[in-house]
C-alpha cells in the first residue's frame, strides 16, 4: 500500500525578488511524500503562482483528492494511467499535479535504484547550463548581485527587466560580467515597439536572447516583435500547456516551459516534443521552488538548449537538497556517483 502525506512549507529569500509584476520575500511550496511498503519515499513540491491561479491553500484544497488517485491505484509505476485519472481529478491547479507527478516519478526511479535521468535514458553530458537570475533592483544593486554571482562561478545570467532604466541596467551587467552569457526577461512589461527599440539596443551588448517582452494576452503584439527584433525572442507566459506550443511556433523562436505551468513531467515532455516539431528552441524554466520540486526538472536538462533551474538557488534556506549546480553547472552525473536515486531531492536534516 502508498501512503501519502503534504506539508505547505515557508521558504525565505535570500534577498528580496522583483520582477516587473511585484517583490516577494518568501515562497509558499507545498511539499509531497509518497511512501510504498518498503519506506521508500518519493518527494514532490508544488510552488504555485497566483499569475496562474494557483495559491498554496488552492494546492492544499485538491491534493486530498489527488493522493487518493495515487492512494487506490497503489503503483508508483503505473504514471500514465495515474496522470490520466488525476486530470479526471483536477483538470486546473498544474502546480499541485505537478508535486504528486514528481514525487511519483521519484519513488519509480528510487525502486529501480537509479537516477531518473537514466531510468529515461538521457546523456548527462547534453545538460546545458542553467542561467541565474539577478532581479530588479536598483541600478548600482543590480551590479552589486551581478559582481556576487560572476564571484560564485554563475556565467550565464537572467537579468529581469521592464523599468524606464533598462538599457542602463543591462550596461551595468555587461560591465560587471563582461564574459558572461547574458539573457534577459521583460515578464511582459513592454509594449510591441517598445519591445523592438529595446532589442535594437540591447543587441550591442551581447545579450543572447529576450524573454516575454509583451503581454501573453498580446499575441500579435507578440509575432511583431518577432518579425522585427534584432534578438531571438523566447515566450514564457505566452506557452503555458501544450496547445501553445503550436500557437506561438510562428511568432517565437524559443519556448520557455515551467513544471508548475504544464502539469508534471510526462506532459513536459510531450511539450519539448511538439516544440521540436515546429522548429523551435526549448528552454525550462522554474518558480522559485524547494529542491524538492526543482530537482526533477534538472532531469529533463538533456532535452533541452537553455536552462533556468535557479529557483532553489535563490533560497535562504531549504530543507531539502537536490541534484548539485556547480556555478552554472548541473551536474547530473553526480547523483550517480554519490550514490543517489530518483530526483535526487533529499531531506538536508
Amino acid at each position: 500500500m502508498l501512503s501519502t502525506e503534504f506539508e505547505r512549507v515557508t521558504l525565505p529569500l535570500a534577498d528580496a525578488f522583483t520582477i516587473s509584476r511585484g517583490t516577494q520575500t518568501t515562497a509558499e511550496n507545498v511539499v509531497v511524500r509518497i511512501t510504498d511498503d518498503d519506506g521508500t519515499t518519493g518527494v514532490g513540491a508544488a510552488a504555485p503562482s497566483a499569475h496562474y491561479g494557483e495559491t498554496a491553500a488552492t494546492v492544499e484544497a485538491v491534493l486530498p483528492d489527488l493522493l487518493a488517485v495515487v492512494e487506490s491505484v497503489d503503483d508508483p509505476h503505473a504514471i500514465a494511467a495515474i496522470e490520466r485519472k488525476l486530470r479526471g481529478v483536477v483538470e486546473d491547479n498544474p502546480a499541485a499535479r505537478t508535486a504528486v507527478d514528481v514525487a511519483l516519478h521519484d519513488l519509480a526511479a528510487k525502486r529501480l535504484d537509479v537516477p531518473l535521468y537514466r531510468q529515461w535514458g538521457l546523456d548527462p553530458d547534453q545538460t546545458p547550463k542553467t542561467s541565474f537570475t539577478i532581479g530588479l533592483d536598483e541600478t548600482d544593486r543590480m551590479r552589486e548581485k551581478t559582481r556576487a554571482a560572476v564571484d560564485d562561478g554563475y556565467d550565464v545570467l537572467k537579468i529581469k527587466l521592464g523599468t524606464d532604466r533598462d538599457e542602463e541596467i543591462v550596461a551595468a551587467v555587461r560591465e560587471e560580467a563582461p564574459e558572461a552569457r547574458i539573457r534577459v526577461d521583460a515578464n511582459e512589461a513592454w509594449t510591441p515597439r517598445e519591445a523592438v527599440g529595446m532589442t535594437d539596443r540591447l543587441a550591442s551588448y551581447g545579450v543572447e536572447f529576450v524573454e516575454q517582452p509583451v503581454p501573453a494576452s498580446d499575441p500579435e503584439g507578440l509575432r511583431f516583435v518577432y518579425e522585427r527584433s534584432a534578438l531571438p525572442i523566447a515566450a514564457d507566459e505566452s506557452c503555458v500547456t501544450l496547445p501553445d506550443v503550436p500557437a506561438v511556433a510562428d511568432r517565437t523562436d524559443i519556448v520557455n516551459l515551467k513544471l508548475m505551468k504544464c502539469g508534471g513531467l510526462p506532459e513536459a515532455r510531450r511539450m519539448i516534443a511538439a516544440a521540436r516539431a515546429h522548429g523551435l528552441e526549448v528552454m525550462l524554466g522554474c518558480m522559485i521552488e524547494t529542491n524538492a520540486a526543482i530537482a526533477a526538472a534538472c532531469h529533463l536538462a538533456p532535452l533541452l538548449d537553455y536552462a533556468d533551474l535557479d529557483g532553489a538557488l535563490l533560497l535562504d534556506d531549504d530543507e531539502y537538497a537536490g541534484v548539485p549546480i556547480d556555478g552554472s553547472e548541473i551536474r547530473l552525473d553526480a547523483l550517480a556517483d554519490r550514490g543517489l536515486t530518483g530526483t535526487g531531492a533529499r531531506r538536508t536534516e
